[in-house]
């Protein structure tokens, strides 16, 4: 048995909704989602069950990434809205019990922005320190080994000043440099911002990444069969997920909890095991919320999952609370990647996804069945990886707009427009139709977060493992137990007694009586309510 005495935080058993801003609706017919088109769609948030909603970059930037290259961090992009824009949406959601997360982006900044332009004038400038520079090597080539997140060279040489600067992404976004005093002080300027207005904490860009190695050290090859904290090949042991960096999360700690409520801090914590992963919620004084990428990144197995979520809850510190997600903007969606576009299983993997202890994460579309789409290249927006850059599938597979309804625009935006990314197969995955339909996979997941709320939610993140035959995966959350098949054979699970509250194959069962084997169907999952 293991639990989590989590307290009564109101992210504990959240669900919280990952929404890409640019794909979610176009209020003005521009072709980009925006602000006021997330005040317009917060009822069906609401209706779904969400109790927040964390938005892709919503601050000024030239979008050579998409928001992820910031020029301004106290202010709005314009193609998005404004500050009144943001302060509604604010209000709107907290109408509707529902609280909103902005991504901040600490490790490095656009080359626009106003700190850099000033960085690369001079070597004298006031902003030099700020990045991170360094003078070429004997043979005039870079000073290290390291790589970007495309496989080439981090470092882009000025030649205005005769240095090197650091990218762990494109070269137009280069890193800041956290050994800098400075550096915390901006930061801690704009966390107060936000905060001030009223948002209910951040989901952090690359939260492992802050520091880098002071002597520069070269990356070591990647270990065999490490799946996560690498680019190219490499390791990135001195270029990322530095010890320094826990003091800036104790720091931001200790202002998010001058707040009533405490502001969130949630990292994108890209490390390859539970182990690492613990070292970001520190002794309850760091980050409150990290995501666990090894659940992620697992083949869609009973075993390795299962053996994820077994050793994720076994590492983490006392009281803190795991992060399960199945998809998010960089990744290819869950329905594709584990479940070949097949509706059953995506109803599969949500039963597991919503009935797991913790906070749970929806990427925009996953509740629909939204699957990637092939995007042409020449319609593809992603600067990363264009054309496949790096080895890189384009990650716009899995940013298309939201499927609202089945027409032309797909009720994203308005009719003659062009959306700023194709979209995908409407007709078979929409809100409209799968709303009315209570056998849909959207039905389904409204029922699962009704069935969270009811069983799992407040019960303190129980979890039991419980024994289970080849492809099966059986446990207790909450007072109610999950068993899901992962073959595609039917198969019997003995020994659970209780009605049967929910069938990931749109139909209850009927209650079975102590002793019975509970038979489950090919790729299907239910959760049985316990007997007192």
């Amino acid at each position: 048995m293991t639990g989590h005495d989590r307290g009564t935080s109101w992210w504990s058993d959240a669900v919280v909704y990952q929404l890409y801003v640019r794909s979610w609706h176009d209020s003005d017919g521009d072709g980009y989602g925006d602000l006021p088109g997330v005040v317009d769609k917060l009822d069906y948030l609401s209706w779904l069950g969400v109790d927040a909603i964390w938005l892709s970059p919503t601050m000024p930037s030239p979008d050579h990434d998409w928001g992820y290259d910031v020029s301004d961090y106290v202010s709005v992009h314009p193609e998005l809205g404004s500050l009144e824009d943001m302060d509604r949406l604010v209000a709107e959601a907290g109408r509707r019990q529902m609280r909103i997360l902005l991504d901040l982006v600490p490790n490095h900044t656009s080359d626009q922005h106003p700190w850099f332009v000033e960085a690369r004038s001079s070597r004298g400038a006031t902003h030099r320190n700020w990045y991170v520079w360094a003078e070429p090597s004997p043979d005039k080539a870079p000073p290290n080994n390291w790589l970007d997140a495309s496989g080439e060279s981090a470092w882009t040489l000025d030649a205005e000043t005769g240095q090197y600067y650091l990218h762990n992404f494109l070269p137009s976004q280069p890193d800041l440099n956290w050994w800098d005093p400075p550096v915390h002080d901006a930061f801690e300027e704009i966390l107060r911002f936000w905060f001030d207005r009223g948002i209910a904490g951040f989901r952090i860009d690359v939260a492992h990444g802050l520091y880098k190695d002071a002597a520069l050290r070269d990356n070591p090859p990647m270990p065999e069969g490490q799946l996560i904290g690498g680019t190219g090949g490499q390791e990135q042991r001195f270029s990322a997920n530095r010890p320094e960096t826990h003091a800036v999360f104790r720091n931001w700690r200790r202002i998010a909890e001058q707040y009533e409520p405490p502001r969130l801090l949630l990292g994108e914590t890209c490390v390859p095991d539970a182990e690492k992963l613990a070292r970001y919620y520190g002794q309850d004084d760091e980050l409150q919320l990290g995501f666990n990428f090894p659940f992620m990144v697992s083949a869609y197995t009973a075993l390795e999952l299962s053996n994820v979520v077994r050793e994720t809850l076994g590492r983490l510190p006392v009281g803190a609370i795991p992060v399960w997600t199945m998809s998010n903007h960089d990744k290819s969606r869950f329905t594709t990647r584990w479940c070949s576009n097949d509706d059953v299983r995506a109803a599969l993997a949500l039963t597991i996804l919503l009935t797991l202890p913790g906070t749970i994460v929806i990427y925009y579309g996953d509740e629909i069945g939204m699957t990637d789409v092939d995007v042409p290249l020449e319609l593809q927006r992603d600067n990363m990886f264009l054309g496949g850059r790096g080895g890189h599938p384009s990650r716009d597979r899995a940013r298309t707009p939201m499927q609202w309804e089945p027409s032309v625009t797909g009720g994203f935006t308005t009719a003659g427009t062009t959306p700023w990314l194709p979209l995908g197969d409407v007709s078979s995955h929409n809100v409209a139709d799968q709303r009315e339909d209570p056998r849909s996979l959207l039905s389904l997941c409204r029922q699962l977060v009704s069935v969270r709320r009811r069983h799992i939610k407040g019960c303190g993140g129980s979890y039991e493992q419980l024994a289970a035959a080849e492809h099966q995966w059986v446990y207790r959350s909450g007072d109610v137990v999950v068993a899901a098949n992962f073959a595609g054979e039917p198969a019997e699970v003995p020994g659970l007694a209780g009605p049967v509250l929910f069938s990931s194959l749109k139909a209850r069962l009927p209650e079975k009586p102590f002793g019975e084997p509970l038979r489950l169907a090919g790729f299907e999952a239910v959760v049985v309510q316990l007997w007192p």
